[in-house]
């Protein structure tokens, strides 16, 4: 072979070899470069924001100990530590190793959700609250597998999702639903409805920005509304009075203010208190005190922060989860990558889903669900959870696209076929 042929061949190698590394690029992680600053920092501004209002509100519907702290804000402290230390703890490997990691996590996570429906384990170890089998008892606090199942859910919809294009037609979105029906049935069984319906509106964003065909997501909404009277009979009788109760509420009836409509009905009673600029410390935590709001610390913590902010504060708390939902959707619009962009979008979701149910079941227009209100409810499982979602979104942030790096989700006009 001469020397040029032998040189011409030598520079096709190298070639090759540099596409091949460039292609390979997106499969694999890179530690550099790092984007120290970017959108994603919003969403953990936002959350010490949300976390300070909620510790204060958690305080004033509690007792005080001999320092003057309630013993419940003093918990709720900690776990925003233990939660900062988690966040930090994710958000160092590159978010791709994790995304890895998710069938094992997944393997783990639908263990423990079937760990809690089995009768034969001791109380101990699971302990039944109102009928609800939620919580594994750690002995230093009750862990909720439901609260960290969320976050497995959407890294494996996102890894499921990456360069496929078969949810573009209809029976292509059957594998997702699979994914999503699997541990939605196991959190309904405990039962926990509030959870269990965040699971939908992650699946159906998560999906739009995957590329899936909006007529056959529409198709799948009239489906699904057209059997949600045939699902009345499943639900639990509480269930049923939740739904009886907005009903009521409506049309006006008063007559079950004292039975199913009493907690909704008295959240109204001390949120409308709060006026328009609510009230000193002390006179709101005199108010909160004698009127004997169930769940106060917990499902109900917004009626207290706008008895205690008024109006203006509410809308404030509201304006702190506009900027979590800015600074995760603006961290998924940068990142080309489809794992990443796909997490950011479903921790979004998940987090503006459960915001909207807890204050729409607290100002009375949506039956009461038993939903957390994130980052500022009682809880250290939700808590924790919320601050892996914040470590998640800052470590997406903080990865800059990879050179050459495709762009996710673009389909040709031949994809469009059903």
């Amino acid at each position: 072979m001469s020397s040029a042929g032998a040189r011409l061949e030598s520079a096709e190698q190298i070639a090759e070899g540099q596409f091949g590394r460039l292609r390979r690029m997106g499969d694999a992680p890179r530690r550099f470069p790092i984007v120290i600053w970017n959108p994603a920092w919003l969403t953990l501004l936002a959350t010490l924001g949300l976390c300070a209002v909620g510790i204060h509100c958690i305080d004033l519907t509690g007792g005080v100990d001999a320092e003057g702290v309630s013993p419940l804000a003093k918990r709720q402290i900690a776990f925003a530590f233990f939660g900062l230390l988690a966040a930090a703890f994710v958000a160092v490997p590159h978010y791709k190793f994790i995304a890895r990691l998710t069938p094992l996590l997944a393997v783990v996570v639908l263990a423990m959700l079937i760990f809690l429906l089995i009768p034969m384990v001791p109380e101990s170890i699971v302990s039944p609250r109102k009928g609800a089998r939620r919580w594994i008892n750690l002995g230093f606090f009750d862990f909720q597998p439901s609260e960290l199942a969320k976050i497995v859910y959407v890294l494996a919809v996102a890894r499921y999702l990456r360069y496929r294009k078969n949810h573009r037609r209809f029976l292509g979105l059957a594998p997702p639903a699979i994914i999503t029906f699997v541990p939605m049935a196991l959190i309904l069984v405990e039962p926990d409805l509030g959870t269990a319906l965040l699971f939908l509106p992650t699946l159906f964003a998560m999906l739009i920005v995957a590329g899936a065909r909006l007529k056959h997501l529409l198709l799948v909404v009239v489906v699904a509304s057209a059997m949600a009277p045939a699902m009345y009979p499943l639900l639990q009788p509480h269930q049923k009075d939740r739904i009886r109760a907005i009903y009521y509420q409506f049309i006006g009836d008063d007559r079950h203010q004292d039975s199913i409509n009493y907690q909704g009905n008295l959240a109204m009673t001390v949120a409308g208190a709060g006026g328009l600029r609510g009230h000193s410390a002390e006179k709101s935590r005199a108010m909160i005190h004698f009127n004997h709001l169930p769940e106060d610390h917990n499902d109900m913590i917004f009626a207290v922060a706008t008895n205690r902010f008024g109006l203006l504060g509410a809308l404030g708390v509201i304006g702190l989860y506009m900027l979590w939902i800015i600074g995760a959707i603006w961290t998924a619009a940068l990142c080309r990558e489809p794992v990443g962009r796909l997490v950011a979008v479903g921790l979004g979701v998940i987090v503006i889903t459960q915001m909207t149910i807890n204050i729409g079941m607290t100002i009375g227009i949506l039956p009461i669900t038993g939903m957390t209100l994130p980052f500022v409810s009682y809880g250290g499982s939700s808590l924790v959870a919320g601050f892996l979602m914040v470590g998640l979104l800052c470590n997406i942030g903080m990865r800059h696209p990879a050179y050459l790096q495709r762009q996710s989700f673009e389909f040709d006009n031949e994809d469009d076929d059903d």
